[in-house]
């Protein structure tokens, strides 16, 4: 059993996230599964697992996050992810910056200050280029293991440019590519470049504040982290659970 008094649930577009926290505000129990296409049945019975874990039987709050945070018809309460992201960040590293959330559905840059606070934001969800998704798309057409995408990027220096603004033309790009007999390697890296400097452009409309934060399930690919390094010349850091974050941040408000 353990002692919980807030849960925040983050649910994605590919994960949900579901976070207890004890009276003071640590990270107490977790748990993360693959999005199901019925939300709401998997959310109950998320909760039902936590509901079990928990050492008192008291009722306590739950904060709802993420891209179907509407669909937790359970919540006390519903906030965007760009507070809840920014919250279980500061918390977690205790100092303002520039935090980056790449999740599968869209991308965040998110300016904190020194208190915690968020100052100005840019999000981009009208496109997959620059999201998760547009890493997993070129998985699976290049038959490479997700996990395995940021090595394979950073195994060479050889690099090739990937043009298209979006995902789909960049799919087909990297088709033509491989054709031509272009190194699976070579492309890896520069898929990655591409995705990496969609963030630094809203980065720029955002403004930088060092260090740079990483948040998201993307934020697990050390080619992201290294690229962002080298584009921004800016250090690059990482909380314990990066994908967490957003259903930690939702649970400390629940407190």
């Amino acid at each position: 059993m353990t002692d919980i008094r807030a849960l925040g649930i983050d649910v994605g577009s590919t994960t949900v996230k579901i976070v207890g926290v004890d009276a003071a505000g640590n990270l107490a129990w977790h748990l993360l599964e693959p999005a199901e296409p019925r939300v709401e049945d998997q959310v109950t019975r998320l909760l039902d697992i936590a509901d079990r874990e928990k050492s008192s039987d008291a009722k306590i709050p739950l904060v709802a996050t993420g891209y179907g945070r509407g669909l937790v018809l359970q919540a006390t309460r519903r906030v965007t992810e760009i507070t809840c992201h920014a919250r279980g960040v500061y918390r977690e590293l205790r100092h303002g910056g520039t935090l980056v959330d790449i999740g599968g559905q869209d991308s965040k840059v998110i300016a904190i200050d020194p208190q915690g606070d968020v100052l100005d934001f840019a999000m981009n969800d009208k496109c997959a280029a620059g999201t998760g998704r547009f890493i997993e798309n070129t998985a699976r057409r290049m038959h490479v293991p997700l996990e395995q995408m940021g090595p394979v990027a950073l195994a060479t220096t050889a690099e090739v440019l990937i043009s298209s603004t979006c995902t789909v033309f960049a799919e087909s790009e990297v088709i033509s590519l491989v054709a031509h007999g272009a190194a699976v390697e070579a492309i890896l890296r520069g898929l990655h470049r591409s995705l990496i400097k969609r963030i630094v452009a809203m980065i720029r409309t955002v403004g930088l504040v060092s260090p740079l934060m990483l948040s998201g399930g993307v934020a697990q690919n050390p080619a992201i982290r290294k690229m962002l390094e080298e584009e921004t010349g800016a250090p690059v850091i990482l909380p314990q659970h990066p994908q967490l974050m957003g259903a930690y941040g939702a649970a400390l408000m629940g407190l």
